[in-house]
């Protein structure tokens, strides 16, 4: 594929020469992906929680602690408890409590961790990751094989205190109690 960009005033008159832009490998496009909150997207693999513990310990526990309660100074949050508590004086966000849908996990596992390493970690650590982090949560059972299919078919405990506010120039979903989520 080759990005081309005409440019506004045509030095030679010849559009092959008088772009801008350089071909893009199928290698470098697959960087770029989007997953949905329905799971298209999602790649082949799997994992299960007895295969994310152990990841979780390397990968995950040094910032969210070995009960995923978030440490302090490390800016990484809870990833467990606090259900119930969004429409209360003292909401607590965590997975468990504040993410719709369990594909977004999976994307923000696989786009942006671990911290010091993002992008780092395969299909199949991230599908097990976030199984073990959901079944920590009860969430799913740990016996759950986490797929596409089967990712796409988790209900998060707070997936209908949620609505779309797409009101002019915006689409919002808007948690109940007022708390916002772009």
């Amino acid at each position: 594929m080759l990005v081309a960009v005409p440019l506004i005033a045509s030095a030679s008159g010849d559009p092959a020469i008088d772009t801008i832009g350089t071909a893009v490998s199928p290698e470098e496009l697959a960087k770029f992906f989007v997953i949905m909150p329905d799971g298209e997207g999602l790649p082949p693999g799997s994992g299960t929680a007895a295969a994310g513990l152990p990841l979780y310990a390397e990968k995950c526990a040094m910032c969210h602690g070995e009960n995923l309660e978030g440490l302090e100074g490390t800016g990484a949050p809870p990833l467990a408890g606090g259900r119930g508590t969004l429409a209360t004086k003292k909401p607590f966000k965590s997975v468990e409590s504040y993410w719709p849908y369990a594909s977004t996990l999976y994307d923000y596992i696989w786009r942006a961790m671990p911290f010091h390493e993002p992008g780092s970690l395969t299909p199949d650590e991230v599908y097990s990751i976030t199984a073990y982090i959901l079944s920590f949560g009860k969430i799913i059972d740990e016996a759950t094989v986490l797929d596409a299919k089967s990712l796409s078919e988790v209900k998060m405990p707070n997936v209908d205190g949620f609505y779309v506010d797409n009101g002019p120039d915006r689409l919002i979903y808007r948690a109940q109690g007022g708390a916002t989520s772009k």
